[in-house]
């Protein structure tokens, strides 16, 4: 079977003939014989055979040709993004020394019957300390805090808030030393003696001292009911985590503070009672990336002309995510390259080069002849007999790898101490490479534009360019006339495909990192005056309760189920929701009418017999509900988000 060809021009031979006659028409309207008898239209046909000929022999032109012709107009295609995330190490026991994971090692999905194994590797060396409870204080709200280290050694216990507990009294664990990015597991043996309280959901909140304030912590466990009875609580630290003098010593400080209870749930009457308190090291969290890290490979010797082309073992290359220069190596020592766009700013001595991601290759700076016959070097040219080498870079990406929550439990690399890994959150950011196909529709943007940001779209479609993994992108007009000058760029990145497409909130904020990429690259390129906002949208959640009636000749209930609620995450869904699939529109209310027709679109569905829809605003983070709407209205900066949709079956 051979190949698919690029139809560059699809005209055939008639279209071309009349085309002519057309053109004939406007320019010599006194030509009034077109008949295949009159000479000139002879001479027509003769043109349009031979054109016909060029156009085939055209749309034989190979692929590779045809990125060519779009790199002469600066058209490069893109390079695959990468997936990242964190991923929980867990020891397989309190250690009394440091466990280092070092950076490069690898983690994984677990492989099945349809799949491979999705692997992953750390961004950077790992330490996970370890740790005890070296000092334990009560603080009252507003003010210093009092050491009871003493006192709970002494077996007496000590009450780690006021008699009476107020808003803001905290109750302070000094660990023996700081765990960025640490789980940390507090034993705590407690009487039953915090009065009034909700035990299933306490008026409290965990937090660790970063330097810059009290930062919230995750807990993943919390069996003591509010400080009520013995039990475990487990912590996630954040990565900020330091020492800090407190209350005399210097210790890395956590600290458990009185909040505002909820509406309708009791506060505390009374101070609970704390007996003992330990402290250590379960794990630590890593970032990951969809990656394979490639270490020190040798690219070959310089021959010293300029030009030079060296291609890499391994692609495509994440050109972001390097970690280190292409260094030359000759007698006098080592020289490092820097990675340029174009070498239109080079000189000859500047030691710069240029990465070709997709196609893995290594460029060095051309001589350029001029018009008097000299040559003009841009960049410099390594010298003669020296050898290349690449330190590190990294080669992977792909949607592939935006995998949702706990599908990481593989470790790959040995780690010692190490009993298990686990992603307690979706990686995010992965995109495949651009195709041709893309490319091209991607060249009249690239001409229009030149590198600038004026209008909207340009501003769209630079965002693109440097930040793949940005899987939508809005430009939100100014409005309002305090707005005037502004823009307001509104991205989501790259989701993966979860149960039934649903989307969890914090899986649709890019990372600090993309957004800090995409303002470095618009600011150079937008005109000045105009300011710049990036940000992702506003997220207005969502519950659907739904109640039908199936056809008898419906799957079972769950079936049916599953297919109604998949219809509804996937029309309400930010990256393929809409009418269009591409994602739902921003500002666009939603109504009951269009999930009516939605569902009447699935097979099973009974419409004779009732169908009812209720839109309920929901909490995006806790899901919880407030009274039902007629219809859901956005502003122009927001999406709905799905939340917990519900369906009620009857046969």
């Amino acid at each position: 079977m051979p190949l698919p060809v690029p139809n560059l021009d699809d005209r055939d031979f008639q279209q071309l003939v009349d085309a002519a006659k057309r053109h004939v028409q406007q320019s010599c309207p006194e030509w009034t014989d077109h008949n295949v008898s009159d000479p000139g239209i002879t001479l027509i046909e003769a043109f349009a055979q031979m054109v016909d000929q060029l156009i085939y022999r055209l749309n034989r032109v190979p692929e590779r040709n045809y990125v060519k012709f779009l790199e002469l107009i600066g058209v490069r295609l893109r390079p695959p993004a990468a997936a990242r995330g964190e991923v929980t190490f867990w020891l397989s026991a309190p250690q009394p020394q440091p466990v280092l994971v070092r950076a490069g090692t690898e983690v994984a999905t677990a492989r099945t019957d349809v799949s491979e194994p999705i692997v992953f590797s750390t961004v950077a060396d790992l330490i996970v300390p370890p740790c005890f409870a070296a000092r334990v204080a009560g603080q009252p709200a507003g003010e210093q805090p009092v050491e009871s280290t003493e006192a709970l050694a002494a077996g007496g216990g000590f009450r780690p808030f006021t008699s009476t507990p107020v808003v803001g009294d905290a109750f302070l664990v000094g660990l023996s030393a700081a765990v960025p990015a640490g789980a940390v597991l507090l034993r705590l043996d407690c009487e039953v003696a915090g009065i009034g309280v909700d035990p299933l959901r306490p008026p409290l909140a965990w937090e660790a001292w970063t330097g810059h304030g009290w930062t919230p912590c995750r807990v993943d466990l919390d069996e003591t009911g509010g400080l009520n009875r013995p039990g475990d609580v487990l912590l996630h630290l954040p990565a900020e985590h330091e020492e800090s003098v407190l209350v005399r010593r210097r210790c890395g400080w956590l600290r458990c503070r009185v909040t505002p209870a909820e509406p309708g749930r009791p506060t505390y009457s009374e101070s609970p009672l704390i007996r003992a308190v330990t402290a250590s090291t379960l794990g630590a969290t890593a970032g990951v990336i969809h990656a394979e890290l490639v270490r020190d490979e040798l690219l070959g010797t310089s021959d010293g002309t300029p030009a030079q082309r060296f291609a890499l073992q391994r692609g495509p290359v994440l050109p972001g995510d390097s970690s280190g220069s292409l260094q030359v190596i000759d007698a006098t020592g080592g020289r490092d390259w820097q990675s340029v766009e174009h070498f239109a700013g080079s000189g000859p001595e500047d030691p710069h080069y240029r990465l070709d991601p997709v196609a893995a290759q290594i460029e060095f700076g051309p001589a350029v002849r001029r018009g008097d016959g000299t040559f003009a070097c841009h960049g410099a040219v390594p010298a003669k007999g020296a050898q290349l080498f690449v330190p590190a870079y990294w080669v992977g990406g792909g949607r592939v790898g935006n995998v949702t929550a706990g599908r990481i439990r593989v470790l790959k690399t040995s780690v010692p101490y190490v009993a298990r890994v686990e992603n307690q959150a979706a990686l995010t950011g992965g995109s495949d490479g651009e195709t041709v196909e893309e490319a091209k529709a991607r060249g009249p943007m690239l001409l229009r534009h030149r590198g600038r940001a004026v209008t909207a779209a340009d501003f769209v479609e630079l965002a693109r360019d440097v930040a793949p993994e940005l899987a939508r992108v809005h430009c939100l007009p100014a409005t309002a006339p305090e707005d005037s000058g502004g823009v307001r760029l509104l991205v989501i990145p790259q989701l993966p495909d979860g149960e039934l497409d649903k989307v969890a909130h914090g899986d649709l904020v890019p990372s600090e990192r993309t957004l800090a990429r995409v303002a470095e690259h618009l600011d150079r390129r937008r005109l000045i005056g105009t300011r710049l906002i990036i940000e992702p949208p506003a997220y207005r959640a969502l519950t659907v309760v739904v109640s039908l009636a199936a056809t008898s000749d419906a799957p079972g209930v769950a079936a049916l189920q599953n297919a109604v609620l998949r219809a509804l995450y996937r029309h309400l869904h930010p990256l393929h929701g809409g009418q269009s699939r591409t994602g739902w529109p921003f500002g666009r209310a939603v109504q009951p009418a269009e999930i009516h027709a939605v569902l009447a679109g699935v097979a099973g569905v009974d419409l004779t017999r009732g169908l009812t829809v209720v839109l309920y605003p929901a909490d995006p983070v806790t899901g919880d509900r407030t009274a039902p709407v007629e219809g859901l209205e956005l502003a122009p900066n927001e999406l709905v988000l799905s939340r917990d949709h519900q369906v009620q079956i009857r046969r």
